[in-house]
């Protein structure tokens, strides 16, 4: 007997719907799961978890922070690059901040609000970081386009022509008055701190480098975050600058340090890909293990 048309389709799709309900919900499942478990894949496909004795302390894969309960780094560790994934090197968030070149003008802070922060500008997230790896390490932390106080060195420049003629008035426009700007005149024209609420689009937004030098003390990944927030490496630049301090933590020659740095510097992939880099985790669980920090 023949099927009425409908019926022979919706039988059809019923079939369709079996098929690859077993083949994409069941057997393509499974076969991965069988091949995560040939030697030599297991450990990754596990999370590349990081163990001392039976205890997992991270992912050899995934960032944290070393810090104390407030927040501050520690010093006998090796600080990882700054995360935007959460509250950091959070798997279930991973993000970057989303912030470009030409996000440069900070939300000022609402002065009659106390909860109100205001909003950094990646500028300013930079040159704060830079600040911050600065006097942790006992360097220089000056950058181009930063003050000397960590935010982004930047100005509101009124001319009488709209963008020509005269400067008439000038603002900093990332330094909420009361603060005292970076810069005290521009063009004859004295600078002043910049206001929450004030109506700054006349303005032409103008940077001011600064005399900071061309290649800064203070990495580039020391201070931006990576595009996952989960990084764990650090450039071998990053992770040389903090050597002496953690040497000194730990009461342990600077040599001995260095030394585990490069056996945590794996080649670049395929020998001309990408730049060295240094895994923080694995370089801080091998210190506690073999140079355990005493106060």
């Amino acid at each position: 007997m023949r099927l009425p048309a409908w019926l022979a389709q919706h039988l059809a799709a019923l079939r369709a719907l079996l098929v690859f309900t077993v083949l994409t919900g069941l057997l393509y499942p499974f076969a991965i799961l069988a091949i995560a478990q040939i030697p030599g894949l297991r450990h990754q496909a596990g999370g590349s978890l990081v163990r001392v004795g039976d205890t997992v302390v991270g992912s050899a894969i995934i960032g944290q922070g070393f810090v104390d309960q407030d927040g501050n780094p520690l010093a006998q560790y090796f600080q990882t690059r700054p995360s935007a994934a959460g509250k950091g090197w959070d798997p279930t968030a991973t993000a970057a901040s989303n912030l470009g070149p030409e996000s440069i003008v900070d939300t000022l802070p609402d002065p009659s609000n106390k909860d109100d922060a205001g909003t950094q500008s990646l500028l300013t997230r930079v040159c704060t970081r830079s600040v911050a790896v600065s006097k942790l390490e006992g360097v220089d932390g000056s950058r181009p386009y930063c003050t000397p106080d960590g935010v982004g060195a930047v100005l509101g420049v009124f001319y009488r022509d709209g963008s020509t003629g005269p400067v008439i008035r000038v603002k900093s426009l990332n330094e909420a008055c009361p603060a005292k700007p970076f810069l005290a005149s521009y063009q004859g024209v004295a600078v002043e701190c910049g206001k929450f609420g004030e109506d700054y689009s006349k303005a032409v937004v103008t940077p001011i480098r600064g005399d900071a030098p061309d290649q800064p003390v203070v990495p580039a990944d020391a201070v931006t975050a990576s595009g996952s927030g989960l990084d764990p490496q650090v450039s071998l630049a990053y992770a040389k600058l903090q050597a002496p301090r953690v040497a000194k933590a730990r009461g342990l020659d600077l040599a001995v340090v260095n030394k585990l740095i490069d056996t945590y510097t794996p080649d670049r992939e395929l020998g001309f890909m990408g730049e060295a880099s240094v895994n923080v985790v694995r370089l801080n669980v091998d210190l506690d293990q073999h140079h355990p920090y005493r106060k």
